[in-house]
């Protein structure tokens, strides 16, 4: 079965029907939100949003552990995790759907493992690739096919949020090769590959990081939700179009 994760602008999802709603209470403690099984695209998948609906969890108080706990015991195999993120280098512009191959972790104080010795015994994975390669292939023939223009590649830079980032904080990002950068992408990432599921991301450019844009004009929560709605039309396209072709192999 496939999941879902909304973020920032995608706490609701148009055109899926939820059967049965739960929110489930792990050893980790609560999700997030319900978890909604139904039909989108004629396909069985579990939808989440990561903040909560509506939109109440701040990134560094999402429990991270409990959501990918949940979707594991309901029988999840693959992530499609939805995120809005600044841009970065030159090719991040505003509006931009970008699939990252990598990620970088400046996180901090946030619960993000499994295998902290109580519920699991410590293990070490292999985070070498971070994403789930056919599953990010797969996304990216979807957007092909749906003629969607997406870069294929990119840096996730994760930090620790709420707030957003100085423009010098910004510029070590870019140096450290970061292209885009957003507040969930860990733990949620490596708790994805220590449950063994298969883990892919489609990062919405919602504004240009601080001190990038050609003006001094502030970064502003309204501008940064018009980009995303603008583009979330397309994310349901490559989705579903993922998703046809599964039903048709």
């Amino acid at each position: 079965m496939l999941a879902l994760i909304g973020g920032s602008g995608l706490s609701r999802l148009d055109g899926f029907d939820p059967v049965t709603q739960n929110k489930i209470n792990t050893v980790f403690g609560e999700t997030s939100a319900c978890l909604s099984i139904g039909k989108f695209a004629n396909k069985d998948i579990v939808f989440l949003p990561r903040h909560g609906n509506p939109h109440v969890v701040p990134p560094h108080k999402i429990n991270y552990r409990a959501n990918i706990w949940a979707l594991k015991d309901l029988g999840v195999q693959r992530i499609i995790a939805v995120t809005a993120v600044g841009g970065i280098t030159s090719f991040s512009s505003p509006g931009t759907i970008i699939i990252p191959h990598q990620i970088i972790d400046y996180t901090y104080g946030r619960e993000n493992t499994f295998f902290d010795g109580t519920v699991n015994s410590l293990e070490h994975i292999d985070f070498t690739q971070p994403y789930n390669f056919d599953l990010r292939t797969r996304l990216i023939e979807a957007a092909h096919k749906e003629k969607i223009k997406i870069i294929d590649g990119g840096v996730y830079a994760a930090t620790q949020g709420p707030r957003l980032e100085t423009s010098a904080e910004i510029l070590r990002l870019e140096n450290d090769g970061a292209d885009i950068v957003g507040m969930t992408g860990m733990p949620e990432a490596s708790l994805a590959k220590e449950a063994g599921l298969a883990y892919a991301k489609i990062s919405i450019v919602a504004n240009w990081a601080a001190g990038k844009a050609d003006s001094e004009q502030k970064i502003t929560v309204s501008d940064i939700n018009s980009v995303i709605q603008g583009s979330i039309a397309k994310i349901k396209k490559i989705i579903s179009s993922y998703l046809n072709e599964e039903n048709n192999g």
